[in-house]
């Protein structure tokens, strides 16, 4: 019991303390645009810490979606999930958190099969944990609640291994 009270910290830190220090001097910086369906929709490869961003804005709401690998972050799975996906939601009007959103994520791997995960709220962060076995590109659809929106945002995941 006492180690899980040690780890349940250590992981919310690691979403919030990670993915900081990950953007901290990092230059390296793509503006390629993808449509989806979304507006202002940008992906950023960054070479630090093996994490991926991509940024959507829909129904009035800015998602900031990181994919990053258990192993980036010094972390393990005992179901075998090799990364993480989180997403930070903020109002797009004056970028005000959102911190009583609900969702699910499907991921989709080059083979065809599906993942999806409810979403675990952290203190207004949502995520949750996947396996990517394979190179390839990977489907992410996200559903997301709050309030009376429901938005749907969609992006591709390059993954390399």
């Amino acid at each position: 019991m006492k180690m899980r009270v040690l780890l349940i910290p250590a992981f919310i830190f690691a979403l919030v303390a990670v993915p900081a220090m990950a953007m901290q001097g990092n230059d390296i910086k793509s503006d390629d645009k993808m449509d989806h369906g979304g507006q202002g929709m940008q992906m950023d490869h960054s070479g630090m810490g093996g994490t991926f961003k991509h940024h959507d804005m829909m129904e009035g709401m800015n998602a900031d979606f990181q994919v990053m690998s258990l192993a980036s972050m010094n972390m393990t799975s005992d179901k075998g999930e090799t990364h993480h996906i989180m997403v930070n939601l903020s109002q797009a009007d004056g970028g005000a958190p959102i911190k009583d959103a609900v969702g699910k994520i499907k991921v989709v791997g080059p083979d065809g099969k599906e993942q999806v995960s409810t979403l675990k709220n952290y203190n207004g962060i949502l995520a949750g944990n996947f396996t990517f076995k394979e190179p390839g590109k990977y489907g992410v659809i996200c559903l997301l609640k709050s309030g009376d929106k429901k938005p749907v945002f969609k992006f591709w995941y390059d993954h390399m291994q």
